[in-house]
């Protein structure tokens, strides 16, 4: 077994019907940042004592937390208001807002330009509105909004190759977007399977995992699109994160409440941890090789170690 289950952590009572979406850890402060979406707020997690600390408000329809430690930064993606958030884990009571496109979902980050980078998932019933916004953070201002085909799910940014990585659903594709020109969509890989949404980055491999609705994972070569490997999941993906130290990958699935973990050695599977359904965001703790499931139904964050 390599994931095991040491306990729960209770998280408020969802306030409206929903439950929870992205979320990340700021390993300085030790604090898991979690998308608490149908309560508008921002819920905090202490690392180290593994218990809940407090929830950020006034967040509308939150759906995406990210974190940068480079910078001591967490940033929100606020679907419900079309905006990002900006705040410091030093004061968390004080959060910049700097409006978007329409619905921002996925997020990533350029510590080096301090550029942050909105994947809007855009609504069908408005013209031209699947878009990714790039927002100068040091100025706190919005600075390009680039057109892209489709519905946008999740975005990661390569510091080696300096390039945002962009999953769209329809068609299936991932775009990259170079950081020294956040203008325009400079590549395009096709992914061979519907509906691409997590991602991560293997750095070391020049690997990218893209978890997709058809039930498979793709990995195909981060500089050259190749395809590299096909992989059956255990239903429709969501969050995915990469443990580089033990080479696993974790797979969020929904339904039928799963985690699936990869030797991303091999690429084979090496293990379903049961959740609960409806469980289809995770958080990665890399310094404790921690898992955090958040389980909406009973509004608790399951807690497993990568043994």
């Amino acid at each position: 077994m390599t994931l095991k289950l040491v306990g729960y952590i209770d998280l408020p009572a969802n306030v409206k019907p929903g439950g929870f979406d992205h979320a990340a850890v700021h390993r300085a402060a030790a604090r898991v940042y979690v998308a608490h979406t149908c309560n508008d707020a921002l819920d905090v997690i202490d690392c180290a004592s593994k218990r809940y600390l407090r929830s950020l408000p006034k967040l509308t329809g939150v759906a995406g937390a990210l974190v940068s430690d480079e910078r001591n930064l967490v940033f929100t993606s606020n679907r419900g208001e079309n905006t990002v958030g900006i705040l410091s884990p030093d004061d968390e009571s004080r959060i910049a807002k700097v409006n978007v496109g329409v619905r921002p979902n996925g997020l990533a980050y350029d510590p080096t330009r301090n550029l942050l980078l909105a994947a809007n998932a855009g609504d069908p019933a408005i013209a031209n509105s699947f878009t990714v916004s790039i927002v100068d953070v040091e100025s706190i201002a919005l600075l390009a909004s680039i057109p892209v085909p489709g519905r946008t799910r999740w975005a990661i940014f390569d510091a080696v190759s300096e390039v945002f990585f962009v999953n769209i659903s329809d068609p299936a594709q991932i775009v990259l977007i170079e950081s020294r020109n956040p203008t325009r969509v400079a590549r395009v890989f096709d992914i061979p399977a519907t509906g691409p949404h997590g991602l991560d980055l293997d750095a070391a491999s020049r690997r990218l995992f893209c978890a997709c609705d058809a039930g498979q994972l793709i990995t195909l070569d981060a500089s050259s699109g190749k395809i590299l490997n096909t992989s059956a999941l255990s239903g429709k993906p969501d969050v995915i994160f990469f443990n580089a130290m033990l080479r696993h990958l974790y797979v969020a699935v929904g339904d039928p409440g799963v985690i699936d973990v990869f030797d991303t050695t091999t690429m084979q599977r090496a293990e379903i941890i049961p959740t609960k359904n409806g469980a289809h965001t995770i958080a990665f703790d890399a310094a404790r090789n921690t898992v955090y499931a958040f389980l909406p139904e009973t509004h608790r964050a399951m807690i497993l170690i990568d043994q």
